[in-house]
């Protein structure tokens, strides 16, 4: 009951409705829905994403990939165990690839498509992150109207003074404090995951060059085991 009592002043229902309302509505204005979904899903990944425990298995998986083409041919790289899923469609892809030119190509529409799809997500929460302070600097305005048509009353200026301080209050703790850490954050795991991506696909490339370019045509994929 104390930490009511001392969290009670600071909280505001007409504030709180102007400043998350708003935001919510400004933000769903100016994106799509499954650009929302994306933002809503990628916040679970704060919590989860290791990029750089990826980056390393992505190494490990690479080399795997190296391992079957020489052991065998390209076309069985397919068959390598990953628990990546993009490593996995660049294994099929390459696989099935009839030159490094064909493999880049993908490689590039693929990670395009990712970075688009990333920053999608990522926009939704900078646009939270302008709209907050814009509605909490409305908050503030209306609070003061409220004060200055009631000045006659005393008793009724407090409820006024109070929206228009804690609108502001809100709008940078829902603004600075929350929309900008979760998109900065999403950003950098972004940057990482697409260098280690990026990266693993140029020694794909590498490998396609050597084992496809200017080769004859290749072999039917024989049966064997995967390479563990």
């Amino acid at each position: 009951m104390f930490l009511l009592d001392k969290i009670a002043p600071y909280f505001d229902p007409v504030a709180f409705g102007i400043v998350f309302g708003g935001t919510m509505f400004v933000t769903l204005f100016r994106t799509t829905r499954a650009d929302l979904g994306r933002a809503l899903a990628a916040i679970g990944l704060l919590v989860r994403a290791n990029p750089h425990r990826d980056a390393a298995a992505a190494r490990v998986s690479v080399n795997r990939i190296r391992e079957l083409a020489e052991l065998h041919n390209i076309a069985c790289v397919d068959r390598v165990e990953t628990a990546q899923r993009f490593l996995l469609r660049a294994a099929r892809q390459l696989s099935d690839s009839r030159s490094s030119v064909d493999f880049a190509r993908w490689a590039a529409a693929d990670l395009d498509a990712r970075r688009m799809r990333h920053q999608s997500g990522i926009s939704v929460w900078r646009a939270a992150a302008e709209a907050a302070p814009a509605m909490g600097m409305i908050g503030t305005i209306i609070g003061l109207i409220q004060m200055f048509a009631n000045m006659d009353d005393p008793s009724r200026i407090g409820p006024g003074m109070a929206v228009a301080m804690l609108t502001t209050l809100y709008g940078v703790i829902l603004g600075s404090g929350i929309a900008v850490p979760i998109a900065g954050r999403l950003e950098s795991l972004s940057d990482i995951e697409l260098a280690w991506q990026t990266a693993a696909c140029r020694q794909l490339e590498l490998l396609a060059r050597d084992e496809l370019d200017g080769q004859a045509p290749r072999p039917a994929k024989p049966a064997l085991r995967t390479v563990p």
